[in-house]
This record gives C-alpha cells, structure tokens and sequence, in this order.
C-alpha cells in the first residue's frame, strides 16, 4: 500500500478518487501512524477508532456505488477540542464537561459532506487561553521538531499531528494567533481567515471579534482545497466576510506585481524579535522582489489593540467556562482567569467591540500604502516547554506577549494573515514569516504563498518524526 505520511490533502484525495487506494486503507495507515508517533508527542487527546474506519468504509462505498467523490474524499482530519464532534465530549482542553455532543459543528459537517473522515481531536490548552499546549489534565504536548520544545498554541495538538505526518491536514481556531503561531513553530502553513468567513456554528461567534476556524497544512493548496470546502456563513452568525473568489484558484493563478511592505517592528512595546526572524523577512523581502514585486520597509504605524482585545479575551473564556457542566473541574489558572475578568461587564464588552472598529480602521491605513504586510509571525523561537508550570494568569500572559506580538492585533482588525514557512534555523527549528492581506483578501495571500512556497520550498518533518 502507498505510504501517505507525506502525501498531502489534495493528493490525497485524487488517490481515493482515483482508486489507487482506498479510504479506509488510507485511514487506517493514518491511524497507525498516531499510534506510533504521538507516543511522544501528545498531539491526540481522543481517538476515534471505530466511527474512523466505519466512516471510511462507508466512503468507498459510496464510490463503488458511483457516487462522485468530494474534494477531501477519504482525507484524515484531527479537530481542535473546542470543536463539536457528533458522539465525543467538547473538552475545550480541560475536563469540565462530560456529555458527548449529539451533532457536528457546522464546520465538522462541512467537512464530512466533501469527504473527510474525522479521526480524532487534539489537544490544546484549556479554552486556548495562552499560546502554549499544555494543561494540567492533557500534560505537555511537544513539538516534533524538537520534544524538548513548545509547538505553540493555542492549535499546538492539531499543528504536531499534521507535521509530524500523523494526518495531511487538521482544525485550529485563532483568536489571538492560535492558527499562525503553532504553523511557525512546527513548520506549516497556517492562515487565518477574514473575520466571519467561516462559520462558528452551533455558536454565533468565537470570542466575539478575534477568533475564528480553519486548517493548518504543509502546503498552501491543501490549505485552499480545505477552505472552500468549509467557508460560508448560516444564519445567527455575528460575523460575515465579503468576496466570493476561490481559494484553490487563487493558488494556481499569477499573484501579480504587489506592493510589498515588510517591518520587524512588533506591535507589542517592548518585546523584540529574535535576529533569525529578523533576518527571515529580510530575506523574504529580498526574495519578493527578485520575485518582481515592489517592496520596500514601511512603519505600519500600529495602533494599540489592548483596549479592544483584553476584555474579549476574559470574556470569551468567561462566557466558554458559563457553558461547562462541572465548574469545580476547570483548572485552578482558568478560575483565576475568569475571577480577574469579572470586571467584563456587557457595557465594557460593548465598548470593548467599538474599540475594535476604531483600532481595525488605524490598523488597515498601511494598505493604503502596500498590497500585503510582511512581518515576523512570532517574535522568539519556540521556548522549551513547561512555560505554564505553577504559573497564574498574569505571568502566563507575560511570557505569551513574544508569541503573539505580531499576530494578535489582526484577530482584532480582523484582517486575514498567514504564517508561511521560510525554512529551519541553526536550531534546527522551523522559520517562518507573516503575510498580512487586506480586508477579504484572502486569495492574494494564497497566490502569493503559493509563488513563494515555488520560488523557496520548505522542509516537510513528515516521515522522519
């Protein structure tokens, strides 16, 4: 049978289509791969052994009984914790909640509909509260690049289980660079959408302004192929987003002459970005205009999103940890956490989200300038774990402001931003860069990712882990 450790979502997908082989074998390899491999690692906190093969059984099925097959036919895919999948727990990385969900979040469903077979879910750090996988009922998820080092977070499970080549592609949520922060540090590619492209369904938001969902991936394609399956809206969302060009198009098509603004000034005062990264938009820069693009170092001139983000990050995990069924389980950090936001009121919620128009407006100025922002994606290399060990709230935050100090105040501006990979460092870990687009201007971030994964391939970890 062929190996697919490496094998991609979209290639994938042809050779289940094609018959060379089959869903459930395809699954099956996936699933001995995670017995393997996550040994180590920590990337799955729950299996789905049986409704996994079952599901990829009933795929072939349908193909031997001349159904047409879906872009993501037969293709494994692990689910962040914090999303509902029909017949497992909504753990949100924590052991607060014990009744299995009776329907799939729209985005799973979406997902099932064009084919995928759901393998799994993956660890995170309760309620995605800080940019490093670890908790104390999930342990310390490790990155495949180097054990002794972080993955990220807040998506950090489904980012090791795609690099290490577990599966070709996995869901993550980003609600202050949960997405793009656990890409950089394992090596992928990881986009987050405009704010309201995909749906949050069964819930009307994700942390009000800042979050939403969508896949990580070691290519750009596969990126692509997965977001037009799952973009879209349903009726209650809070947050939509216009454009309607295909993502998989996008990739295939010729970016065109951009102007290109790049700046290592972090958004977050004080912190400063560790010279390897420095030196990755440089070159990114250099490469982007041998590339034929106009690029030049500009002063994004970034406003201060705090006022806007701060009371959306309590009262998301507040109104998350209103849902549970057994309070007294959350972890002693997140009742910290949500003591300390009960300054949130709805009126500070409400003028929280009209700081957010305010500071989405100031930030989107630099596009009146450029096309797209480059950016370090992270601004130090992952650290080594147990970041969160017998640590409270503030100083957790404290030592999350290097990982999100390019990265969140896109989540408030809402704009799509993808981390891309750049290479490995003398470290031996992943390098990557960020790409900031204009407001719905997701398909000139795929086009232009896609030029540069060309011009610059990365390293893929798949099949060494």
């Amino acid at each position: 049978m062929t190996d697919l450790a490496r094998a991609g979502v979209a290639e994938t997908a042809h050779l289940v289509a094609s018959g060379e082989v089959s869903a459930r074998g395809v699954v099956e390899q996936a699933l001995g791969r995670i017995e393997e491999r996550d040994r180590g690692l920590n990337a799955l906190s729950h299996l789905l052994v049986d409704e996994a093969i079952a599901e990829a059984q009933a795929r072939d099925e349908a193909l031997a009984a001349g159904e047409s097959a879906g872009p993501l036919h037969g293709v494994p895919v692990v689910i962040k914790e914090e999303i509902d999948v029909a017949g497992t727990v909504t753990t949100f990385g924590g052991e607060a909640n014990s009744t299995p969900v009776t329907a799939d979040a729209e985005v799973v469903r979406r997902l099932r509909a064009a084919g995928a077979v759901v393998v799994g879910k993956s660890t995170m750090p309760e309620f995605g509260a800080f940019p490093f996988t670890e908790s104390s009922s999930r342990g310390i998820t490790r990155n495949p690049w180097d054990t002794s080092r972080t993955p990220g977070g807040s998506s950090g499970g489904t980012a090791v289980a795609v690099s290490s080549g577990m599966v070709p592609v996995g869901m993550g949520g980003d609600g202050g660079g949960s997405i793009r922060i656990p890409s950089a540090s394992c090596g992928l590619f990881g986009l987050k959408p405009q704010r309201g492209r995909v749906t949050t369904a069964p819930h009307p938001h994700l942390w009000w302004a800042l979050g939403t969902a969508g896949p990580l991936t070691r290519s750009v394609m596969d990126s692509a192929v997965v977001y037009d399956a799952i973009r879209g809206n349903v009726a209650g969302d809070l947050y939509t987003a216009g454009g309607d060009e295909p993502f998989a198009a996008a990739v295939g098509r010729d970016p065109g002459r951009l102007r290109i603004g790049w700046s290592t000034k972090a958004v977050s005062v004080g912190v400063r970005p560790d010279p390897v990264h420095v030196e990755a938009v440089r070159e990114t820069a250099a490469l982007l205009a041998d590339l034929g693009h106009d690029v030049r170092e500009v002063d994004p001139r970034y406003p201060d999103p705090t006022a806007a983000f701060v009371p959306q990050f309590f009262a998301g995990i507040r109104t998350e940890a209103d849902l549970v069924e057994h309070p007294d389980r959350l972890e002693r950090r997140t009742r910290e956490t949500y003591r300390l936001g009960a300054w949130v009121t709805p009126k500070v919620l409400e003028w929280a989200l009209a700081q957010t128009e305010k500071v989405s407006a100031k930030a989107n100025r630099v596009f009146d300038e450029v096309d797209v922002l480059l950016t370090p994606t992270i601004a130090n290399r992952p650290p080594r774990v147990g970041r969160l060990d017998g640590v409270g709230t503030v100083t957790a935050a404290l030592r999350s402001m290097p990982s999100i100090a390019y990265a969140a105040l896109w989540n408030v501006a809402g704009n799509p931003a993808a981390s891309v990979p750049c290479g490995t460092a003398a470290d031996g870990l992943p390098v990557a860069v960020q790409l900031v687009g204009r407001t719905d201007d997701e398909a000139t971030l795929f086009a232009l990712s896609a030029q540069l994964e060309q011009a610059r391939p990365w390293p893929i970890l798949a099949g060494d882990a």
